[in-house]
């Protein structure tokens, strides 16, 4: 399926309520909610702490959404087994995380889940292009990770249209899909769209005003609207 042809839209379930997110996801219509986006940090690779493979098993009775799960971890290789067998619909790891992205990525791959790497801000884009062959997902980090509630950071546009642009010219471009990751918003997802993301992930933005399908509607009408 290429995903560069639709929009899909992936609340961060770290800007919701971890204690009562079964009822709250229980609320969420699969048919305007695209996915579910899986923020798990070990306080190690980022400051922060929250959640792990069990929380996320279980979490998954409540929802038929597909999950998004994004590893802000150090060496994921100790710990992969856990979150494939999750059985998500994508499993990110942190290209600054390991020193084996690409045996970890043909592992996701084997295991029948899209394989996706995030990089950071400080990291070039530049840095994965050898990896290409090996992803489905590339999760472009739009501000420091391990942090809820930052501002977008502008440089983010030209990395993100930098890589679709490296993607497109390898011929990658129907397997391959832009994900980005911190502060959008409806004032800005058109011009993330335009410069070649397809997957956003939200959190304020979905979680603090209205309901989340409500918010998630907006988004995905914003970004398609800078498309057409």
């Amino acid at each position: 399926m290429n995903l560069n042809k639709t929009v899909l839209i992936s609340p961060s379930i770290i800007a919701a309520d971890l204690s009562i997110l079964g009822s709250i996801v229980g609320e969420f219509d699969p048919a305007i909610v695209d996915l579910l986006h899986m923020d798990v940090m070990d306080g190690v690779y980022v400051p922060n702490l929250t959640i792990g493979s069990g929380y996320i098993e279980n979490l998954k009775r409540h929802t038929s959404i597909p999950l998004d799960i994004h590893l802000m971890i150090e060496k994921p290789e100790n710990t992969i087994e856990r979150y494939s067998a999750v059985a998500p619909w994508s499993l990110t790891i942190h290209y600054e995380s390991t020193r084996f992205p690409a045996r970890l990525l043909k592992e996701i791959r084997e295991q029948g889940i899209r394989a996706g790497i995030s990089i950071n801000p400080a990291t070039p884009v530049e840095m994965i292009y050898d990896l290409l062959p090996y992803i489905d997902v590339v999760l472009i980090m739009s501000v420091d990770p391990g942090f809820y509630g930052q501002s977008f950071m502008e440089i983010s546009v030209n990395r993100i249209r930098k890589l679709h642009t490296r993607i497109i010219e390898e011929g990658w471009g129907d397997r391959i899909v832009i994900e980005v990751d911190g502060g959008i918003t409806e004032d800005n997802i058109g011009q993330v769209a335009e410069a070649g993301a397809r997957i956003f992930v939200a959190g304020s933005a979905t979680f603090r005003k209205g309901t989340v399908n409500e918010n998630v509607t907006r988004l995905k009408e914003k970004a398609l609207a800078a498309l057409a």
